[in-house]
């Protein structure tokens, strides 16, 4: 796992695309997220869109997961676009940066 993607398991079928997304830094938090929660994920076109900044816009960047784990990754897709991981602000600050 040296470039962050999770190792190809064959038992676990082939990849298959769970999302795009037209920001490298959405897929690499996506697949952070599914890692997390226990699911392989890894980022595909991430480079080329780095790559031909003023296409990006046209190419976006897959966020795949094997075949076998589509309908858990599916469901936790949905919990973060739901905001269920989302950090509660802690720290009482409601944005104001006064005393």
């Amino acid at each position: 796992m040296s470039n962050g993607n999770s190792a190809f398991d064959p038992a676990l079928g082939d990849w298959q695309t769970l999302t795009t997304v037209f920001t490298p830094t959405e897929a690499f938090v996506l697949r952070g997220v599914l890692q997390a929660a226990g699911v392989p994920a890894a980022v595909a076109d991430a480079h080329l869109v780095q790559a031909h900044g003023l296409l990006a816009a046209a190419i976006p960047v897959r966020v795949l997961v094997p075949e076998r784990c589509v309908d858990q990754a599916r469901e936790v897709l949905a919990e973060f676009e739901r905001g269920d991981f989302a950090l509660d602000d802690e720290d009482g600050n409601d944005g104001d940066n006064g005393p």
